[in-house]
């Protein structure tokens, strides 16, 4: 990767299962990105705070508590009221695949289910940021 990417991620809501969430934060970071984990029982308002104030490129949320119909939207929309909405969100957890395609129409990215691999997720990310970035 020419540029480093910052990405953060987070754990929105009373989950308390984050195994997944540092998997991926792993993979993640020793795929060359920087990553930021806030850690359990965050905040929607929180996360946005911390994705502005680290400059982050990109949140991943993971959630498996059956609230993400919730707290994903909630932290797409202030993104979108801070002026951050060139940030990408993508998500993963214990969702339904029935709520996959709402949650894209409320502007969460992607939506990687347990079992998917985190060379899938890199993969994915890696692509969605460097079409993102200007050449130069």
């Amino acid at each position: 990767m020419p540029e480093k990417h910052r990405v953060i991620v987070a754990k929105p809501g009373l989950d308390g299962h984050d195994r997944g969430a540092k998997i991926v934060a792993r993979a993640l970071r020793d795929a060359g990105f920087e990553v930021i984990y806030t850690g359990l029982h965050q905040t929607p308002e929180q996360i946005v705070e911390t994705a502005i104030q680290e400059d982050a490129d990109a949140v991943g949320l993971s959630l498996h508590s059956g609230a993400h119909m919730t707290l994903f939207p909630r932290v797409v929309s202030l993104l979108r009221e801070r002026g951050a909405e060139d940030i990408v969100v993508f998500g993963g957890g214990i969702i339904p695949a029935d709520d996959i395609a709402a949650l894209q129409k409320e502007g969460v990215e992607r939506i990687f289910t347990p079992g998917a691999p985190t060379t899938d997720i890199v993969a994915w990310l890696q692509q969605r940021l460097e079409a993102a970035t200007p050449a130069g």
